[in-house]
């Protein structure tokens, strides 16, 4: 890291020309600008905040950051998980919030074109509007399109329709020494040197600003149907999934739980809609599934082969919800997972591996052995199409140090096992500053200095977002 300066009036002056009437300091900073979803990671104040309206508006802040040395770091809505957006090293925050504008549909190429602080949720309701489908589908709905393109996010139905690098078409970029680029183009395929896109995306903001999105998008599918499938235990749960694909299904969305982190969200929710028993025998966990094609006709085939194949394979039952009421029902409890541990837990901690989709068994099997080993509670659930977990830590009363030495120890068991398997730090959080370490230790020395490497031809004075993915301060 190199040796940053503190913002002067002087400094503050050239930015009120830049962005005026929006330079915000001291006390009157917005103190989520500290911070992400997960505080755990840190909060760190800024020296100056500033909602940003355009790309030329950004590229003109970032020139004087970078002639005068001063750190600047990119947020969204802040429903990062990873401590993405916390300015650590303080500096100016940039916010794209205002910069929400859906700019224009290219229908005869399936593609729109958004700025950063479009959210998702606007925007799939919006594209739905045009009879097309903006298919990845992150759990957090009113994430920023721009956050979603920095982590790469995944979501729910990357089992089908891939992550966020898949839709992503071209972006422009405001570079940290203030020059305006554009990557990619609106074309299906390209062999034209070096992917700057996909090296932009999952990028978290270290090497450039992302200021304007153009996105595949796909005719939007007719029919859809969602099976909700008890098992007796969660191993049983998992195992089915490999199966599942070696039978041929191919889901929109496959995801798993236990009960417990189920009766978590209906509690937050205030209504039950998974069954707790099926004929006398108490369901452990479970699976839920949607598909999605071009009639009933053809989905009405699919579930009943679904339905064979899953009472096969050690499923108590097999319910079917294909009414939009039932289908809101029964995804509004999973989408409130996350929600539900936050509003019953004081201090928690995560992480979001992937494993290939045949280990996931043996990674959960892996969890459940070791978790007795600690005093926090751990709940999990995850993309089982995928093989992308999400574990927590979870805490009410554990004194805050002996909190994190242990989740730190869980944390480092879980990502070495993640390795071993064959998987990954992260399927779609993100590293941000919160996992940096961990990332190292996955990485070895070869990858982390490649990745330095391309940080430092991006970036040589290290303004943008510093200590985070690769860069430990």
């Amino acid at each position: 890291m190199g040796e940053y300066n503190v913002i002067t009036p002087e400094i503050i002056a050239e930015l009120e020309k830049a962005a005026p009437g929006r330079v915000v300091t001291g006390g009157d900073i917005n103190p989520d600008y500290a911070r992400d979803e997960m505080p755990a990671y840190g909060v760190h104040m800024p020296e100056a905040s500033i909602d940003v309206l355009s790309t030329e508006e950004i590229a003109g802040i970032v020139k004087i950051c970078y002639e005068n040395n001063i750190p600047v770091t990119t947020r969204g809505a802040g429903t990062g998980l990873v401590g993405g957006c916390t300015p650590i090293c303080g500096g100016v925050v940039l916010c794209t919030m205002r910069m929400n504008k859906i700019l224009g549909y290219d229908l005869e190429n399936m593609a729109v074109t958004v700025q950063p602080g479009v959210l998702l949720q606007q925007l799939a309701e919006d594209a739905m509007e045009h009879g097309c489908m903006y298919p990845p589908d992150p759990g957090e709905k009113l994430a920023t399109l721009g956050g979603n393109v920095a982590t790469n996010a995944g979501g729910m139905r990357a089992v089908k329709y891939g992550c966020t690098r898949d839709y992503v078409r071209a972006l422009t970029v405001v570079l940290p020494t203030g020059e305006i680029t554009r990557f990619g183009a609106t074309v299906s395929k390209t062999s034209s040197g070096y992917s700057m896109t996909n090296l932009i995306c999952g990028s978290e903001g270290t090497l450039g600003i992302i200021t304007e999105i153009t996105l595949r998008l796909i005719p939007a599918p007719k029919a859809a149907v969602s099976l909700m499938v008890p098992f007796e235990n969660l191993h049983a749960c998992t195992a089915m999934v490999p199966k599942m694909f070696m039978s041929g299904f191919k889901p929109q969305a496959l995801e798993f739980f236990e009960k417990e982190i189920l009766v978590s969200s209906e509690k937050f929710l205030g209504k039950q809609t998974f069954p707790r028993q099926v004929e006398g025998t108490e369901a452990g966990a479970y699976l839920l599934i949607t598909f999605d094609g071009d009639s009933e006709e053809e989905l009405d085939v699919i579930v009943e082969k679904a339905a064979e194949v899953f009472l096969e394979n050690e499923a108590l039952d097999v319910l079917i919800a294909d009414t939009p009421p039932k289908m809101k029902d029964i995804w509004a409890a999973r989408s409130s997972f996350l929600e539900g541990i936050e509003e019953q837990t004081k201090m928690l901690d995560e992480c979001d591996v992937v494993v290939p989709v045949n280990r996931i068994a043996d990674y959960v099997d892996y969890i459940a052995g070791i978790k007795s080993n600690y005093d926090f509670q751990v709940q999990y659930f995850g993309h089982a199409g995928d093989g992308n977990l999400h574990i927590y830590t979870c805490s009410n009363d554990m004194d805050p140090e002996e909190f994190g030495k242990q989740a730190d120890e869980f944390m480092s068991l879980l990502y070495s096992k993640a390795m071993e398997l064959g998987g990954q730090i992260s399927g779609e959080h993100g590293i941000g500053m919160g996992k940096v370490k961990y990332l190292e230790e996955a990485m070895g020395e070869v990858a982390i200095r490649l990745m330095k490497g391309i940080k430092d031809v991006f970036d040589p004075k290290n303004i943008l977002n510093p200590g985070k993915v690769c860069d430990r301060l």
